[in-house]
């Protein structure tokens, strides 16, 4: 036996061990977390367990200065689904989050509920629940049983803050769902659940589910919005910089759907910055004509192309993730203004 042959029987057992060694670790860290405490159910009578809500003063609520003459006129009410801010300190953190944690509920009510949710207030009343989010970490290991029962735990929260606004809120006026990244997922299975050949879809002006894959075969009745005024639809898209295909996103093989949402259609011609109405780059800072964006035909996911450095850590992002909302901050919020004046006047 040659000496490169011995020692590439050493490296293969060293790689054998190594991943066996991992193994083991994440079979410990799963073990850890079952055996932790299920945090409390939420009640979703008691508005502690809402992040936002027009019944309480909220992060919702607030409005920018360039923002504060224009009219508003709750029309209709949106149900928001907030992104995952529940990351755990370590690997053996437990699977779900405990709504009694103020770290988590302070990244939800200063991150995603200021910068994103507030783009409905123009037109809605703002309601979104907290839920029992799952931990960041089960994405890593999505396919494992525990991470599908954490995700599952989520859903179930979700579910019941829905019914509860269902029941007792929302008195047969017109809803928008919208959602970013963890909270797609869960509103994906809202909207099969719910809407998707039912008769509450008469009642969906439209639902933004951003951030995440909707797959072609998603939903079997509920049709994708391909025009800026269409209601009883759904729209989403997840933005990189133009050139840029993650390694996951190219094993999805283009079973993705996408709209552009400086055209609210699915065209895959570039669009200019001359449309882009401006992003939120702080909550008191819009900068418009800054983005121009184009689905990629491959693998459907929006291509964006923009001056602004988004993080100063980082410099020029490649995975614009954290920012699909606050890019097209200004588009949004006049759409979901156009789409509610549609279903009015149907």
């Amino acid at each position: 036996m040659t000496k490169f042959n011995l020692m590439l029987i050493v490296l293969v057992a060293l790689a054998v061990l190594a991943q066996a060694q991992n193994e083991n670790i994440l079979r410990k860290g799963i073990k850890q977390r079952l055996d932790s405490e299920t945090a409390p159910a939420p009640d979703y009578s008691d508005l502690n367990y809402w992040a936002a809500s027009p019944f309480k003063d909220d992060t919702s609520d607030k409005i920018p200065d360039f923002l504060k003459d224009k009219t508003r006129d709750a029309r209709a009410d949106v149900f928001f689904i907030h992104p995952t801010s529940y990351f755990g300190e370590e690997k053996t953190s437990p699977w779900n989050a405990d709504l009694r944690d103020t770290t988590v509920n302070s990244t939800t009510d200063n991150l995603s509920i200021l910068m994103q949710a507030t783009v409905f207030n123009g037109s809605c009343r703002v309601f979104a629940p907290r839920y029992r989010q799952g931990n960041m970490e089960a994405f890593y290991v999505f396919d494992t049983p525990e991470a599908k029962a954490a995700f599952d735990l989520a859903y179930n929260d979700v579910k019941a803050a829905f019914l509860y606004f269902l029941k007792h809120e929302n008195k047969n006026r017109p809803v928008i769902i919208a959602s970013h990244s963890q909270g797609s997922l869960h509103a994906i299975r809202l909207l099969q659940e719910f809407f998707d050949g039912k008769p509450l879809q008469k009642r969906l002006v439209c639902a933004y589910v951003v951030g995440y894959q909707v797959k072609k075969d998603a939903f079997k009745k509920l049709p994708v919005g391909v025009r800026p005024d269409q209601t009883g639809c759904w729209v989403g898209w997840r933005a990189y910089a133009k050139g840029e295909i993650a390694k996951g996103i190219a094993a999805e093989n283009g079973n993705s759907v996408c709209i552009n949402p400086l055209t609210w259609t699915a065209s895959e011609e570039w669009s200019s910055p001359e449309l882009h109405q401006g992003i939120m780059a702080g909550f008191e800072s819009i900068v418009p004509h800054t983005v121009g964006a184009g689905i990629e035909p491959s693998s459907k996911i929006l291509w964006i192309d923009t001056p602004v450095v988004l993080d100063e850590k980082k410099g020029r992002l490649k995975n614009y993730h954290v920012w699909d909302y606050n890019l097209f901050w200004m588009n949004i919020r006049e759409n979901v203004k156009q789409r509610i004046d549609a279903y009015f006047s149907r």
